[in-house]
């Protein structure tokens, strides 16, 4: 499948059209108020909602979370187990509401280790929203980036041996579209939330020539407020691509 073009001009707003936030801090912020790490989860989980729904008014057409990682199966039991049941609860209850928004849901990871009921609802709600034109809300949900390219190069592979793609033919627009972000734009900042300056494996191809925010304030903090003052600062930013000014 195609990649999403890039089809802004010269004229067009110099916000970012994609952005991607690793959202930390949820645990932090719980523990410092006295409680279980979980309440700080699902304080996020509201937060997610008041930030898409400000998308629109602020330009940003495409959004990616990184919801749950790789790695954070490597949490305790009770964590994981408690997360789990949360982004079940969380598709069930936004999933209208996002129609109602015109906001179209996708879901990149690697799926078979998820639980067959959350897969079941992940396909429900790709489904449901898949005709909305408003923002494009992308979960990355066990995901890892180097788990994607990973995929994204056994496919490839496979396509090679199978006889569909010749080896001279691959090069640096051939991988991407294997990825699990195939249709999405690559994104334009990236923002972690919490104080750590770190990507964490998130969108390690996509993110080759991103701006990056990294922000002391913890994700159950991160208001709509925030969120415009890292969008006006995107703005003043030279992005030469390599390439030098005039």
């Amino acid at each position: 499948m195609a990649k999403a073009r890039d089809t802004r001009t010269n004229d067009a707003p110099t916000g970012p059209r994609h952005v991607a936030i690793i959202m930390d801090g949820n645990g932090r912020w719980a523990q410092a108020r006295g409680r279980p790490r979980l309440f700080g989860h699902h304080a996020g989980a509201r937060r997610v909602r008041e930030i898409v729904t400000a998308c629109p008014d602020l330009g940003v057409k495409y959004m990616t979370i990184f919801a749950f990682s790789t790695e954070n199966w490597k949490r305790t039991q009770t964590e994981v187990a408690g997360l789990m049941s949360l982004f079940r609860r969380y598709i069930m209850k936004e999933m209208q509401d996002f129609v109602k928004e015109n906001v179209r849901v996708r879901f990149i990871g690697d799926r078979p280790r998820l639980d067959a009921k959350l897969r079941a609802l992940m396909d429900e709600a790709e489904q449901m929203t898949s005709h909305c034109t408003g923002t494009n809300l992308t979960i990355a949900l066990n995901y890892g980036g180097r788990d994607e390219v990973s995929r994204a190069t056994r496919r490839l592979a496979e396509d090679v041996a199978s006889g569909r793609l010749k080896p001279e033919d691959v090069d640096e627009e051939t991988l991407p579209k294997y990825l699990d972000t195939c249709v999405l734009p690559d994104p334009d900042l990236v923002i972690r939330t919490s104080g750590e300056a770190r990507i964490s494996n998130f969108l390690l191809w996509q993110s080759a020539y991103a701006e990056y925010e990294f922000i002391d304030t913890l994700w159950p903090d991160f208001t709509k407020e925030v969120f415009t003052e890292l969008l006006k600062g995107y703005g003043a930013r030279d992005r030469r691509f390599g390439a030098v000014t005039a």
